[in-house]
Parts: C-alpha cells; structure tokens; sequence
C-alpha cells in the first residue's frame, strides 16, 4: 500500500483515514529524552490512531509457495537481545511501509494495542521499529492502557488516568 492510500477500516470510528501520522505525536515522541517527555508522549499516543502491521505468514516452504497451504495473517512482534518481546505498531503509513510494504495496516487505538501485547505474548509495544523515532510502551503503562485508561497531563507536569465509564454512556452495557 502506497503513502496516502485508504486504509481498511475495521470500524468507522476511522472513517476517511489516509494513513498519515499525527505530527504532534511524532514530535512529542522525538522529544521525549526524559520522563516528563516519555509521559506526555504516552498520553498524546493515547488520542492518536495507530497501525498494527498484519502480515502473512504460513503460506511459504523452504521450496517456495506451497498451494496446499494457506497463509494466515498475525500481528508482528520482535524480540530484543534480552529476550524481552514487543508488539509492533506505527504512528503513520510511511513508517509502516518503510519497515515492510507488504504488510496490512490495521488502524486502532493505544488501549487496543496494549490488550493485544499480552495476546501476542508479548511484554513492550515498540511504535515506529524503522524510524523515524523508535519508541516503547513499558509492562507497567500497558497495563493501564489494556483496561481502557488513558494517561493525561492534568497541570504541567502532572499526570493521571482518565476513562470512561461503559455504564455512564450506555445503561445496556452491562448486557442487561
């Protein structure tokens, strides 16, 4: 897929998205050299669309494609020398082409992704693997952000968790 290019949607909530990456989010990561800097990068993550590269796999032997095999898509992670794992997402198509243009650009949200760290069997969410700016999202945050928190900066250097509750929007959401 081609920089500009629409995007599956797997939900309107990302209806008329291109693609492109939130230029406040990149630079808030390109600055972020301390805490102070890491935090507000996270909590601007928070409100920004994400991609999740799907890629397929399966489809392929040592002599080549084998038609009695179909490929499967899966999410991407990648293990550092530690030996530590981490789900791999994007801030924008260019950096996601950049890293593998065959892979599918599934748009979601940082609360999504961080639920899918743990399903993946992995413990870190590494943004923007081929640049421009690398960036983790650590066990402890991820951890929040999977129960559909949202860490923002309430006075200058001041952060707590904001999120919804399900009940207060939809009296139904409890299923009954």
């Amino acid at each position: 897929m081609g920089h500009g290019q629409r995007l599956a949607q797997p939900s309107s909530a990302f209806q008329g998205d291109r693609g492109e990456a939130d230029p406040a989010v990149r630079s808030a990561i390109a600055s972020a050299s301390d805490q102070l800097g890491y935090l507000r990068a996270v909590a601007a993550l928070c409100s920004s669309r994400l991609l999740m590269p799907i890629v397929a796999s399966g489809d392929d032997s040592m002599d080549g494609p084998d038609p009695g095999r179909q490929a499967e898509m899966a999410a991407v992670s990648v293990t550092n020398a530690s030996g530590e794992r981490a789900l791999l997402a994007f801030t924008g198509i260019d950096a996601l082409t950049a890293w593998r243009p065959d892979a599918r650009p599934v748009p979601c949200t940082l609360d999504d992704l961080a639920a899918t760290v743990t399903e993946a069997g992995a413990s870190h969410l590494l943004l923007d693997g081929a640049g421009p700016v690398q960036f983790v999202v650590g066990p402890d945050l991820l951890q929040e952000l999977a129960q559909g928190r949202r860490l923002v900066e309430i006075e200058p250097g001041e952060f707590g968790w904001m999120f919804v509750d399900a009940q207060a929007v939809d009296p139904q959401a409890d299923g009954a």
